[in-house]
């Protein structure tokens, strides 16, 4: 495979997407940012520089997917990766204007949506990020975290980005044959700056005493963002995965075995459902 020639990346202003970016801009590629603030996107573009541009949308809502897909469309005539790196980690329970968990909907929804909504534009790659500590059983009867958000080692968060996976499973079913393919990324741990707005109350309650040390540790041991976004951009350029569809990858780049929460086909359904019926007014 070339070098990508178009790329989009959600979640690209600041952190791992950013340096997802300038890796994929260094090897020539037109890049597409999508971040939340317009000034802070084009900020992110000029400092990256090269064929690097900016979107404005908050994927987290289904009226900015819809109109962040029309307005790709319009500024291109094919896409060659998506990169689904958008993130959110509040510390209680969110809901967006639609009426959907905070972390479901950055996660899961707009991972869906965004990648159907520019189906007719793709091309080649969709790379997915999870993160966290991903492979906690997904619960069919709480997608959305209606009766647990946080609990003594379990978080929503971490729930999300197993669903994520399981989304991602069955997405790469889905387009089998097509040309495109869907692949999930593991960035490892990061001082990114989502990582650094979170409060205690953000943490399982068994990881409550240990955040003093993490904040101490963390911009000391994990502030080089570059090495998180090797498995994304390893994903989105690589020759060697060119045609794989359906893996996993580490931090290290390997293949990887995907958790078993991930292959449970009952938790695929559950998740797909979901998505199909928030999305049904959007006749995806």
């Amino acid at each position: 495979m070339e070098p990508p020639k178009t790329v989009l990346i959600t979640g690209s202003t600041g952190g791992i997407g950013k340096e997802t970016a300038r890796g994929l801009a260094a090897l020539g590629a037109r890049v597409i940012l999508v971040g939340r603030d317009l000034s802070r996107a084009r900020q992110a573009a000029a400092e990256i520089g090269g064929r690097t541009e900016a979107i404005a949308a908050d994927v987290t809502r289904l009226r900015d997917l819809t109109r962040l897909a029309a307005d790709v469309a319009a500024r291109c005539d094919r896409l060659d990766v998506l990169v689904n790196n958008v993130g959110a980690h509040p510390p209680r329970r969110t809901l967006t204007e639609d009426g959907v968990e905070l972390t479901f909907a950055a996660h899961v929804l707009a991972l869906y949506t965004l990648t159907r909504l520019l189906l007719p534009l793709l091309t080649g790659r969709v790379v997915n990020l999870t993160g966290g500590i991903p492979g906690t059983p997904i619960d069919p009867g709480d997608l959305q975290a209606e009766r647990r958000y946080l609990g003594w080692t379990f978080s929503q968060y971490n729930h999300t980005k197993t669903m994520l996976m399981a989304m991602s499973l069955r997405f790469a079913e889905q387009v089998a044959g097509t040309g495109v393919t869907v692949n999930v990324a593991y960035p490892g741990h990061a001082h990114t700056p989502m990582n650094r707005s979170m409060t205690t109350a953000g943490f399982p309650y068994a990881y409550r005493p240990l955040v003093p040390l993490l904040r101490l540790a963390a911009p000391r041991l994990l502030a080089d963002l570059a090495k998180p976004a090797r498995s994304s951009i390893h994903l989105a350029s690589s020759p060697e995965v060119e045609g794989v569809n359906g893996a996993y990858f580490d931090a290290k780049c390997r293949r990887t075995d995907w958790p078993a929460a991930a292959l449970d086909r009952r938790a695929q359904d559950a998740v797909w459902a979901l998505c199909e019926e928030l999305t049904v007014s959007l006749a995806l």
